[in-house]
């Protein structure tokens, strides 16, 4: 028998978060090396859920509250090698995405969001896998050229776009 659950990411709403999935043991030590060298200074904290033996959530983090908030969620979700980064105040994923994707152990990514997020879980009882996410709100409309020319000024304004 199969259940399916929506589980919350439980955060801050002016947080990041990145969530995927990876496949060994080591995994919080190499993403750890890929966040601090890709960002110096850069708050955060990670877990894993391994997915034998112990079966336990593995973390570390620059931040022991970050790390400690990446452990609940970590907890929550409870699907065999998920992992999530909490990343602090200032942060953002577009500056470190591409260094966790590198990580050799790394399979997937499932968002890179501070949306209100729900991580949708199939339960089997001996234990999870995760279906997909779903990540902030229903779409509303198509932009116009007054959005247009919100968007383009806010990437401007953030110094993503000249």
């Amino acid at each position: 028998m199969v259940e399916i659950k929506a589980i919350p990411i439980e955060k801050p709403a002016e947080l990041n978060v990145i969530l995927g999935q990876a496949h060994f043991i080591k995994t919080v030590e190499d993403i750890y090396e890929a966040l601090v060298n890709a960002v110096p200074g850069i708050k955060f904290g990670l877990a894993f859920c391994e997915s034998s033996g112990p079966c336990l959530v593995r973390s570390t983090g620059t931040d022991e509250a970050l790390r400690q908030l990446a452990v609940q969620n970590a907890l929550s979700v409870a699907a065999g090698h998920f992992f999530i980064v909490v990343l602090g105040q200032g942060f953002y994923p577009i500056n470190v995405l591409n260094a966790i994707k590198m990580v050799p152990e790394v399979c997937r990514i499932y968002c890179a969001s501070a949306n209100p997020i729900q991580v949708l879980v199939a339960d089997v009882g001996s234990g999870r896998a995760i279906l997909g996410v779903a990540d902030g709100e229903r779409s509303k409309g198509v932009e116009t050229e007054k959005d247009v020319a919100e968007r383009k000024a806010l990437l401007r304004r953030f110094g993503y776009k000249q």
